[in-house]
């Protein structure tokens, strides 16, 4: 793989990567909710989620995904079950008073790096146009003449860390919105707020179809 591909691949992903999605929804959502420093450990989910899926995608499972329709809604549809869940138990939570949000999240488990790294892992393996597209986009960068192991781990290294970057960027995002409310319907607005984009991104899925 020449370095001419790899920059190809760079900037695609980077512009991919920047669009929103359940991904990004969830990671502006942990930093609304959690702060940035805890959203870590679901970026950490749902990176290491993609680069299984990235994995499964060489192996042929983004094409069968592609051709089964019933396959592609069973995990397109638990996704938005899973997606929409979290966005209601998000609108739903308790007003926490200003500057106790890590505190009170750590303390009850919901925001433990555990609980924030499964979260991240299962928003990711929910998408499955996710598989699919790896399967379709990789190949469009990988010479056939040469070793197909180093291009792909080049492929997917790059595709994680642009994805870091991006959930990290969003988190941050949230992060600092979260910072400036501090009264008690600015809070509640706040747990709306998260919960609508946990929905949306449950929407966003709702609407995928098959590439």
């Amino acid at each position: 793989m020449s370095w001419q591909t790899l920059a190809f691949f760079f900037a695609t992903a980077f512009v991919i990567s920047a669009t929103p999605g359940p991904n990004m929804l969830l990671a502006m959502s942990l930093g609304l909710r959690f702060g940035a420093r805890r959203a870590v450990w679901g970026g950490i989910g749902m990176c290491v989620a993609l680069a299984v899926m990235a994995a499964l995608s060489a192996f042929g499972l983004g094409a069968l995904l592609s051709t089964s329709v019933v396959a592609f809604e069973v995990v397109r549809w638990a996704g938005v079950a899973y997606l929409t869940w979290l966005g209601i138990a998000a609108w739903r939570a308790p007003v926490e008073p200003a500057g106790t949000r890590d505190t009170t999240a750590a303390a009850g488990g919901e925001g433990s790096p555990a609980r924030l790294f499964l979260r991240g892992l299962l928003v990711a393996f929910s998408n499955p146009k996710a598989l699919v597209f790896m399967g379709a986009l990789f190949p469009q960068f990988i010479d056939a003449a040469a070793p197909l192991a180093p291009q792909l781990g080049a492929l997917v290294a790059t595709m994680i860390v642009i994805e870091f970057g991006w959930i990290m960027a969003y988190a941050t995002g949230g992060d600092r919105l979260a910072a400036r409310l501090t009264s008690a319907s600015a809070a509640r607005g706040l747990n709306r707020l998260t919960g609508g984009l946990m929905i949306g991104a449950g929407g966003l899925l709702a609407l995928a179809r098959r590439v």
